[in-house]
């Protein structure tokens, strides 16, 4: 079942153009989104997360036309979100801000302590619960960062760079909470380490130049690269291959 679809999505920054007429159709499971620096990846995430309108297409997040009023104030409810960067009031607490956006996405006021305690949790920070936002290392941010996104039981969670400032550890436990997540939920990935792709996600999505030009199983980005290509693993070979054959393409 799909349960995100985008049809002929156009981003444009001034006469540049990010996103350039980009179909993409996601179901339940967990999705890496790769691409090399300025491919499109965060403004494809922003546009997923209604934080950017498009300027041509069609974007429909969990059976709402993210267009229509109604049914953007919909989704919004029912989606997590965490961006490359996110700003916080150094002197919340991790429960307050926690709390702060579990109120954002309009959840019952009955349902949230015990959401935020579940989603503090989940993140392995309920005993840094009460610590001050300002007092935490870049990993414990960005692990607060997550704990904000999931509160809600989101049905789409967006996360951009989520691994950035976790130790291997970490890396290890969240990719299970993802594994987790993506059973009901539609999880969407964009990291710039294939490993963690390799390790999560159910299926990829390659963009470059803001166009789409991969989608498919890890087994079948692997199989794309060969002895050849560049790259320290399989996967990234893989990687390499789909550019390298996409850009030769597009001349």
């Amino acid at each position: 079942m799909t349960t995100v679809s985008v049809h002929g999505l156009r981003i444009n920054y001034g006469r540049r153009t990010v996103l350039d007429n980009l179909d993409l159709d996601l179901g339940v499971g967990v999705h890496g989104l790769l691409g090399p620096n300025g491919a499109g990846k965060t403004t494809l995430m922003r546009v997923l997360a209604t934080v950017l309108r498009p300027d041509r297409g069609d974007v429909r997040l969990l059976g709402q036309r993210i267009s229509d009023q109604s049914g953007l104030r919909q989704a919004r409810r029912r989606l997590g979100y965490l961006p490359q960067s996110f700003g916080f009031y150094p002197r919340f607490t991790v429960r307050e801000f926690v709390e702060y956006f579990a109120w954002l996405k309009e959840m019952p006021a009955a349902e949230i302590p015990l959401a935020v305690d579940r989603a503090i949790e989940r993140v392995g920070l309920l005993d840094r619960a009460d610590d001050r936002m300002k007092h935490l290392s870049g990993g414990m941010l960005r692990r607060a960062g997550i704990a904000q996104a999931i509160v809600n039981d989101p049905r789409l969670l967006l996360l951009d760079e989520p691994t950035a400032g976790l130790d291997p550890e970490q890396r290890v436990e969240f990719r299970a909470l993802l594994r987790e997540v993506g059973l009901d939920a539609v999880v969407l990935v964009s990291t710039h380490l294939v490993e963690d792709v390799v390790a999560a996600c159910t299926r990829v999505t390659l963009v470059d130049a803001g166009r789409l030009v991969f989608t498919g199983l890890p087994d079948e980005l692997i199989a794309a690269g060969g002895d050849g290509d560049s790259g320290d693993s399989p996967i990234e070979r893989g990687y390499t291959a789909v550019l390298r054959n996409a850009r030769a393409a597009a001349q």
